[in-house]
């Protein structure tokens, strides 16, 4: 076996993900149930999928390949990832794995396991189940295992969230909420939420189509036009748009503009702070803006830093037993429910928000602290290239500190900041900046891109 410092490594920053029928090859996925199954030790799983097109293909093998592992599969059918992630926390499962490439384009799909707590299982689990991979020591079950559907799944999670929030003040204000749900696994289960809490709910992009045919799977502010446009045409209170397996949400304002999810983070956790967990940890990751720091700071609460990743919030979140945590990229997760990313949920709460305030979003969103951010990407050839770029970075100027947890985050003073780091999931480095002083943030963004740029050309 190779030694695990020199071999592929399998999970990238949420799973295992590829070109479907290239990087992800059936022989893989075959070995990674396998492994899954040895690391998981016993059964029932339970098993989901988003609605790409070869999902319904690797869905029956994954399921077949535990089964033949000795392990019973519970099938939860076409569901947004957070549902295979409740199910695998309250539903009497031992862990789960949902099939899915979250936002990557339609051609990827993947594999994300869940621990039996809900959560997808930590980077120390994920080398765990790379040792089983790579060595082949893959445990036998006798016989083989049962696989059923089970119908439960969507219907239990929509009953616990709705037990989360007001749904008596929320019936009571009649909101009308538009859902760009980007043709992705959330059209089964946001609109059917938001209609049980009394809203009128418009949908675009609401068939399901592997291909993402409306706006792509990943929701940003370049490509909610539509959903914008929806907003104000008809008088709509908010957006909300999801990405292809539903874990992620960005919010439109009653005005049409699209927030990033660090903004409409920053309100829940406002909202949250002073209505339900006064003094609640706030766990994010390096890249998260400072906006968040100062409405935490103002309630008297700690925000916790992690590396950029999902995994890494939830994880952390789990360890501290932290209700509250969020990503810049519309990641809100809230732990009464489950300590991981989830779309519905987060609506349900800028709902539960709304009700309330009394206040219109666009007005809540004037509230908070002015901040002026900047995010870009850049393609790169190679690691190499990725690799020298944030060197460089570090070793660029004279800032007042570098930040190294993730990349590098350069601090330019005290509210003026500039990172780089690589993608989990993709050939790019990612850009994040953020200032109160717009012409230095302009400035530095300036800078810094020209210096990654001389270091992928």
């Amino acid at each position: 076996m190779q030694p695990a410092s020199t071999r592929p490594r399998l999970f990238g920053t949420n799973g295992v993900r590829g070109v479907y029928g290239q990087e992800l090859t059936h022989e893989l996925v075959i070995d990674l149930c396998y492994s899954l199954g040895t690391y998981f030790g016993k059964g029932p799983i339970v098993v989901g999928n988003d609605g790409r097109k070869s999902s319904p293909a690797l869905s029956k093998l994954v399921r077949s390949s535990l089964n033949s592992a000795g392990l019973d599969v519970g099938y939860a059918g076409l569901v947004p990832t957070p549902c295979l992630q409740y199910a695998a926390k309250k539903l009497g499962y031992n862990g789960g794995i949902m099939i899915t490439a979250s936002h990557n384009p339609p051609h990827y799909n993947g594999l994300k396991p869940t621990a039996s707590d809900g959560v997808e299982i930590s980077r120390e689990d994920e080398l765990t189940v790379e040792d089983i991979y790579y060595s082949r020591t893959f445990s036998r079950i006798d016989g083989n295992g049962n696989d059923y559907l089970d119908e439960k799944v969507v219907s239990s999670y929509i009953d616990a969230a709705i037990a989360l929030v007001d749904s008596d003040n929320i019936r009571s204000k009649s909101f009308t909420v538009v859902m760009d749900t980007g043709n992705g696994a959330q059209a089964a289960v946001a609109p059917m939420l938001a209609q049980k809490l009394g809203c009128k709910v418009i949908v675009v992009n609401g068939h399901i189509d592997g291909d993402f045919p409306g706006r792509g799977s990943e929701p940003t502010p370049d490509n909610l036009g539509l959903l914008s446009d929806t907003v104000t045409s008809s008088g709509a209170d908010f957006g909300a748009a999801y990405d292809g397996d539903g874990d992620r949400s960005m919010f439109c304002d009653n005005t049409g503009v699209i927030h990033w999810g660090d903004k409409t983070g920053a309100l829940l956790v406002r909202h949250l702070l002073a209505e339900k967990h006064k003094g609640a940890q706030v766990v994010c990751p390096v890249n998260t803006t400072m906006m968040l720091s100062k409405v935490a700071e103002q309630a008297g609460s700690e925000v916790i830093h992690t590396k950029v990743g999902s995994v890494e919030v939830s994880r952390e979140m789990v360890r501290r037993k932290a209700l509250l945590g969020l990503e810049e990229n519309g990641g809100f997760m809230y732990g009464a429910l489950n300590q991981v990313r989830d779309g519905a949920m987060a609506t349900a709460l800028i709902l539960d928000m709304l009700a309330a305030s009394g206040s219109s979003f666009s007005e809540l969103v004037s509230s908070l602290p002015k901040m002026y951010q900047f995010k870009t990407k850049f393609v790169c050839k190679s690691r190499q290239d990725i690799d020298n770029a944030v060197k460089a970075c570090i070793e660029h100027g004279s800032p007042k500190k570098v930040d190294t947890l993730d990349g590098a985050k350069v601090w330019i003073d005290e509210e003026t900041w500039v990172m780089v780091r690589p993608s989990g999931t993709e050939p790019l480095i990612r850009m994040y900046a953020e200032s109160t002083d717009k012409s230095l943030l302009d400035s530095k963004v300036e800078e810094y891109r020209r210096l990654v740029q001389s270091k992928i050309a």
